[in-house]
């Protein structure tokens, strides 16, 4: 087989990807930072935090998957590094600058998984 089947995946995650940079606006956007507002503060439906945790679970295991199958393996490192590397920052800088960094790790993110499913894709059709 010289695609990864996981890679197939890649759209399901793309679309978690700008959900989470939706939510994320709304909860850490410029209208909170002007009005001061903790993010830890604002209510969140229950469904809503069960869906997203339960996602980023999935969603790291997926990308420890890729590092299975030679193809792909390249963009599951990038995916896997951005993710902790998004973290470490992210706990690191103040509540300004979480969105800029949250940002920044969704778009080199998204660049990975549409790579990722394109050279699956090539890969397949040959």
């Amino acid at each position: 087989m010289n695609f990864n089947p996981f890679a197939l995946l890649a759209p399901l995650f793309l679309l978690f990807e700008v959900w989470q940079l939706v939510v994320s606006e709304r909860y850490m956007g410029v209208k909170q930072i002007r009005v001061n507002a903790d993010p830890r503060t604002l209510p969140m439906a229950g469904w809503m935090a069960a869906v997203w945790a339960g996602g980023l679970l999935v969603y790291f295991s997926w990308m420890m998957t890729l590092l299975i199958h030679p193809v792909g393996r390249a963009q599951g490192v990038v995916l896997i590094a951005i993710t902790g590397l998004g973290y470490a920052v992210r706990t690191t800088c103040g509540l300004k600058w979480v969105l800029v960094v949250l940002t920044f790790e969704g778009a080199v993110r998204i660049g990975m998984l549409v790579s990722l499913f394109a050279s699956s894709w090539r890969r397949m059709m040959l």
